[in-house]
């Protein structure tokens, strides 16, 4: 928000609008779909290829938000974190 009135608010912009993104999805999928009915994108796949394929693609895109979340000490596969327990239950409490 803006601290002086010679300041301009400016509000928050997506880099891609809600409605292009679900009209670029949408549109994707339904041609996705009319491609499956054609024999020439019967395309064969070695699958440990395509599994190779997907985790460098996962590695490269998850990469920054790793390394932002390290930076902030927020390691979600560490499994030497610290579990805190509640109190113990009192007899005369139930």
């Amino acid at each position: 928000l803006p601290t002086n009135n010679s300041d301009e608010y400016k509000p928050f912009e997506r880099r891609v609008p809600e409605f292009r993104f679900w009209k670029s999805s949408t549109r994707a999928v339904a041609i996705a779909f009319v491609m499956t009915f054609f024999e020439l994108f019967n395309i064969p796949v070695f699958w440990p290829i395509l599994l190779v394929y997907f985790l460098a693609l996962f590695a490269m895109t998850m990469k920054k938000q790793i390394a932002h979340m390290i930076k902030h000490k927020y390691i979600p596969f560490n499994l030497g974190k610290t579990v805190y327990k509640g109190k113990p239950a009192s007899a005369d409490a139930a």
